[in-house]
């Protein structure tokens, strides 16, 4: 999707994908990437996510990085918070309490923007982001994921599968022979959770999906 897309479902307030809680795949999928708590945690199109909350309490210094002012604006606001701003190359830096936004374009992102010098140890987290893009750009995606990974950077990546012709994304479908074409040349990848979730989704359910499977992996960059 161009960067248009999501100006305006922001300014509109179209953000259906934004979940009102802490995902809970992600508070069971976590522990198992076995990070010391210190860890600083790279969340890409993170949106006002309430996912950055949970992993700063966990520990880690987090840092997201978001197109749209507007989610900058309004994460900061929820949480009645303000922030630090300052420039870091082409980006808006908001940083409050171990938490930073990169207000900008993920694909102009680089290692040296993005984590501290020589890190012992580093890790990702996509929820929304690699479903949130058509497949030209998901290649895109995972190919600057790649550049940004550190050897030893550990991943959590949940995704959607579902019949893709059904409806339109995003989110969209992305099944597992997909996240291995991505990934498994830079990453080991360990698929640990395969959940069928369409009883939780009724208006799916109402628009004749036949099925909607969840997954999660875990991913260690080489």
């Amino acid at each position: 999707m161009e960067p248009g897309f999501w100006h305006e479902r922001w300014q509109k307030g179209e953000i259906n994908f934004h979940l009102p809680h802490v995902n809970p795949r992600l508070t069971a999928g976590w522990p198992r990437l076995a990070l010391h708590a210190d860890t600083p945690v790279f969340v890409p199109l993170c949106g006002k996510s309430l996912d950055l909350l949970w992993l700063r309490e966990q520990g880690h210094p987090v840092i997201g990085v978001e197109l749209s002012p507007i989610a900058v604006a309004h994460f900061f606001a929820e949480q009645q918070a303000t922030p630090t701003v300052t420039n870091r190359g082409p980006f808006r830096a908001h940083t409050c309490d171990g938490i930073t936004l990169l207000e900008g374009d993920y694909f102009a992102l680089t290692p040296d923007l993005l984590w501290p010098a020589d890190p012992p140890a580093t890790a990702i987290y996509d929820r929304a982001a690699l479903v949130a893009l058509p497949p030209a750009m998901r290649v895109q995606y995972a190919r600057k994921l790649c550049e940004l990974a550190c050897p030893g950077t550990r991943m959590l990546l949940i995704t959607l599968e579902y019949p893709q012709e059904r409806r339109a994304g995003p989110p969209f479908s992305v099944p597992p022979a997909e996240v291995a074409t991505l990934f498994a040349e830079a990453a080991e990848i360990d698929h640990w959770l395969d959940a069928d979730v369409l009883a939780d989704h009724p208006r799916w359910q109402a628009n004749g999906i036949p099925y909607l499977r969840e997954h999660a992996y875990c991913l260690t960059f080489r």
